[in-house]
């Protein structure tokens, strides 16, 4: 396809103490948060000087991506829009058809299947198309989902890699040492339906393409740390994190705090969490891992360590730049999972929105997807 601009697709996040609730209030809106988890959340970015660290990732992956790009033959401009702070879609989509640009592909910080990390961005870039009357005029496609992509998993092989070597090296036995994979939990439902419908059968219920994207990357991940220290297994499982949704709705579990206190019971010694499901640090990984997880651990006498996120890692921006090439010239697509790769477009009726339907950018018709 030709493109002439791409989309740097992100989630957004507060930059002051005064952004901090209308920010959360956009996030949750017609979920049903009760004000008073709002207002516990709150309290982790304002600890944290009421800014999320996303914003300023996203700046450095933007210039990451705008010195590599063209060394990798792609020329186009590179715009940032964000769902919830500034900058919004609706004002980045004006300023890219006010720019010249007719056909935009994006390329979304979500490497997984699920109704808020595909479906809503589609969602909401249809909205800012209808806001500024571009329906039609401007066309925006997104990059497939990359979850088994070799660069968005080999730093997280190289980190991973490093602190079991650190654990091993003060004297922590590799029996001893509880590996967790941990991403963002959703509802049970969202989980369910994750996925093209003619997939879903094939995968565990009630946890669909959601859980078994993050699992085919955990398990490409632990394959090739126990080839390194020439070991047969290492205990390893994945947990959620950052349950945020109506105490009476049933989200995915196990959270990863009652994880670790599980770990602590079953004679561990040692807990490396990894944050799989998130490609930087931001207030998810830096309050709910950095700080809560690790108290707990620390609490229970555990060690612990976490490892770093894909962020602006080399490889990872190379990926970005192979996922961009797919699209625009055809080259051969990476992937190591059985799952993939996964396909460029969303079938109809894939991760649907279960409050209410929507518009979305570029539905796929359903004979096109394997």
């Amino acid at each position: 396809m030709t493109y002439d601009a791409i989309l740097l697709t992100s989630f957004g996040g507060p930059e002051g103490p005064d952004e901090v609730m209308p920010y959360l209030e956009r996030v949750t809106a017609g979920r049903g948060v009760p004000r008073e988890r709002l207002e516990e959340v709150s309290h982790h970015y304002l600890a944290l000087g009421g800014v999320s660290p996303i914003n300023k990732q996203n700046r450095e992956l933007l210039e990451k991506m705008k010195q590599r790009f063209p060394e990798r033959g792609i020329t186009i401009p590179i715009y940032w829009g964000n769902r919830n702070s500034e900058p919004f879609f609706s004002d980045i989509v004006k300023q890219m058809y006010d720019a010249g640009h007719r056909r935009v592909l994006a390329w979304v910080t979500s490497a997984y299947s699920s109704y808020s990390g595909c479906r809503q961005y589609r969602e909401n870039l249809y909205q800012a198309l209808l806001d500024n009357d571009l329906v039609g005029k401007l066309v925006i496609d997104k990059v497939r989902h990359y979850f088994d992509h070799p660069g968005f998993l080999e730093p997280v092989i190289i980190d991973l890699t490093n602190n079991v070597s650190k654990m091993l090296a003060s004297g922590i036995s590799a029996e001893d040492i509880d590996i967790m994979f941990a991403t963002h939990s959703i509802p049970d439902a969202m989980g369910e339906t994750s996925g093209p419908p003619a997939l879903r059968s094939s995968f565990e219920q009630p946890r669909g393409a959601y859980e078994a994207q993050h699992l085919a990357a955990a398990e490409l991940v632990m394959a090739a740390v126990c080839g390194t220290f020439g070991l047969n297994s290492l205990q390893w499982q994945l947990v959620y994190q950052s349950r945020s949704g109506s105490p009476q709705v049933p989200w995915l579990e196990p959270d990863v705090n009652d994880a670790i206190r599980a770990s602590k019971h079953n004679g561990k010694k040692a807990v490396i969490v990894v944050p799989i499901g998130f490609v930087s640090d931001h207030v998810e990984v830096v309050w709910d891992l950095d700080n809560e997880a690790k108290e707990t651990a620390a609490e229970l006498g555990l060690a612990f360590a976490r490892v770093a996120t894909p962020g602006v890692h080399d490889t990872f921006v190379d990926a970005i730049a192979d996922l961009v090439l797919e699209r625009m010239v055809g080259e051969k697509k990476k992937s190591l999972s059985a799952l993939g790769p996964w396909p460029d477009a969303c079938a109809v009726g894939c991760c649907p929105n279960l409050r209410r339907e929507l518009p979305v950018i570029a539905e796929a018709d359903p004979s096109s997807i394997r």
